[in-house]
């Protein structure tokens, strides 16, 4: 599947479930977390600092930015940042540290993040950066998730639906091992089938159960076009015609913001180039921001 593909739906899931997530990661977050306040996803915040211009700070779709609120009264911000890649990054560790820099030298305030590592190996990766000179050091140290590592048993005897998100996560494994193409499809098939079945009878709302079928039917797919039918058969008689409608509309939909984003993003790289040659030419700030309609902060940036 797609790299973006995979953005959308951990995009997405995350969305969806992001008080399941916290939950799963966090055993007494509700004593921590004043859920009845709800949250709010700081997209924009994130756009500003991170802004989608091909550099190594260049916002991930699947970097999720929100803000929660304690039972004390204090909101809290929480960064997770989904590693969807096979193949791990050396450089994780100085990119947390960077989103961590950055977020709280512009809005001062303290985040806890967590990275969700989806790759196959089950090495375990730095969950911290350090550097130092001359007495100075410098240690930061955030969550690691690693997919690959945790097992379908404790996965299965847990009743949080972000657990059923995991087990889905590690069906890309299935079969990986395998040569024939048909092998893995079987394999995979079994995994998913087993998946449906449990995610059913664990009796939950029929948007949860939407959700979560949208990212199992999605995250791999199978190579052969007959097993993938079968799939859908499959999926009928287990949940029920019913339950599985909109599932592809939900993840078109999904895509459908993700262009419209990405055509804003496009529309302020232009906004970008055009007011850095303005400036080189010697325009004043304020006059560049009124031409471009962008703000004189956006345009100090450039200089």
């Amino acid at each position: 599947m797609a790299r973006k593909r995979l953005d959308i739906l951990w995009k997405g899931i995350l969305e969806d479930l992001f008080i399941e997530f916290l939950r799963f990661m966090v055993p007494n977050a509700d004593e921590i977390f004043d859920f009845e306040r709800g949250l709010d996803f700081l997209d924009k915040e994130m756009e500003q600092l991170f802004p989608p211009e091909g550099d190594e700070f260049s916002l991930k779709v699947v970097d999720k930015l929100a803000r929660v609120y304690r039972r004390t009264g204090e909101e809290e911000w929480v960064l997770i940042h989904v590693e969807v890649q096979h193949q791990y990054r050396n450089n994780l560790a100085r990119r947390m540290l960077d989103y961590y820099v950055r977020i709280r030298d512009k809005y001062g305030v303290s985040i806890t993040a967590f990275a969700i590592l989806t790759e196959a190996s089950t090495r375990q990766r730095p969950d911290t950066y350090e550097e130092g000179f001359l007495g100075t050091r410098l240690r930061y140290t955030f969550n690691t998730f690693k997919v690959s590592r945790q097992t379908d048993e404790e996965l299965l005897a847990n009743g949080n639906p972000f657990a059923l998100v995991v087990l889905i996560a590690k069906t890309a494994f299935a079969g990986s091992n395998m040569k024939e193409s048909g092998q893995r499809d079987g394999a995979l098939l079994a995994a998913k089938d087993r998946l449906m079945r449990e995610l059913v009878s664990r009796g939950m709302p029929t948007e949860k159960i939407r959700v979560l079928m949208n990212f199992l039917t999605y995250y791999v797919h199978f190579e052969d076009e007959e097993i993938s039918a079968i799939f859908e058969e499959h999926k009928r008689e287990i949940i029920g015609r019913s339950e599985t409608m909109g599932i592809e509309e939900q993840l078109l939909d999904i895509a459908r913001k993700e262009e419209r984003a990405k055509a804003e993003a496009e529309k302020l790289a232009e906004k970008n180039k055009a007011a850095k040659k303005m400036l080189q030419s010697g325009f004043d700030v304020q006059l560049v921001a009124d031409i471009l309609d962008m703000t004189v902060e956006q345009v100090e940036k450039l200089k």
